[in-house]
């Protein structure tokens, strides 16, 4: 009888497991599924959109998707970008510092000998890679038609010219491409920077245009193996705002970070730095990011 008992416990209780496991892994959940971050981020992701101040997306009946993925992961409420026009920013946030530049030049006219995370990266043994929509070819060092060579800010940094050409990839479509590629193949890089043509990215369509982007492509990501092993953890950032706002929204969306997560803590492109450098365990603090007043982001957002 006592084993019998002991055998019908067990029964029940693989049962339970069996119920519940996959529930905690399901893809429709989004964030919070993990109680703690891992000890090692595996994967940092980057999507930047442009020009849109907070309250022009968070809570816009035109930025449904976004809003109701803030919701379900975390938002910070108080993030700055750090000047205008957008170069300045892209350049800051991949190196601690716009180093003078002001305007959007192209790479001819901006070349900078900075290290930046893609160096920090690469010098840790690590890939990187920037995934830009409607390039034409690697690392192009000029615009053409809705790639804005402006926010690619790799094609900028002289030092890693030999990776821009290997690592700085069309992305291709949700179907097929190199993006799509690496998410089905769990290929991901250490750190992805991508970057939404200049349509999709909200800088010359509307907000819902960049949204239905968002709605097609973040599902893609938190569905597959790279994300759903709990070692992956996506930010969704604005260069700057409008009307000389710059006040931005940023969205984190990891396996750690609680729903309804919402972080008042004066965050900028250079916490965003910071908190990247931490999470893959890169060695310093570039310009800006090693400031004592620039504040990390993990606590805020369980990473």
């Amino acid at each position: 009888m006592k084993a019998a008992r002991t055998l019908l416990a067990g029964l029940v209780l693989a049962a339970i497991v069996v119920a519940v496991a996959p529930a905690a892994r399901s893809t429709n959940v989004v964030c919070g599924w993990e109680a703690k971050p891992p000890l090692h981020w595996q994967h940092v992701i980057w999507i930047w959109m442009e020009n849109e101040s907070f309250d022009q997306v968070v809570g816009s009946a035109s930025a449904g998707y976004l809003t109701t993925l803030a919701g379900d992961c975390g938002v910070a409420t108080n993030y700055s970008s750090v000047s205008h026009p957008s170069l300045p920013n892209y350049i800051a946030a991949t190196s601690g510092s716009t180093w003078g530049i002001a305007d959007d030049g192209s790479p001819a006219a901006h070349p900078i000998s900075r290290p930046s995370i893609f160096s920090q990266v690469s010098e840790a043994g690590l890939m990187w890679r920037s995934y830009e929509e409607s390039m034409s070819s690697n690392c192009e060092l000029s615009s053409s038609g809705e790639y804005a060579v402006r926010h690619d800010p790799a094609a900028y940094y002289t030092g890693i010219r030999a990776e821009c050409r290997r690592w700085d990839v069309p992305m291709g479509t949700t179907s097929s491409g190199r993006l799509a590629s690496d998410l089905a193949r769990n290929r991901l890089p250490a750190f992805a920077f991508v970057t939404p043509n200049l349509c999709d990215d909200m800088h010359d369509c509307p907000v819902a245009t960049g949204d239905a982007w968002l709605r097609r492509w973040i599902p893609r990501i938190t569905s597959r193996a790279g994300y759903r092993s709990g070692a992956t953890v996506l930010f969704i950032t604005f260069d700057e705002g409008t009307a000389g706002s710059n006040r931005v929204a940023t969205v984190v969306v990891s396996p750690s970070t609680r729903p309804t997560t919402r972080s008042a803590t004066p965050f900028d492109h250079y916490s965003l730095l910071k908190t990247t450098e931490q999470l893959l365990g890169l060695a310093g603090r570039l310009a800006h990011a090693g400031d004592s007043s620039t504040h990390d982001m993990r606590t805020a957002f369980n990473l």
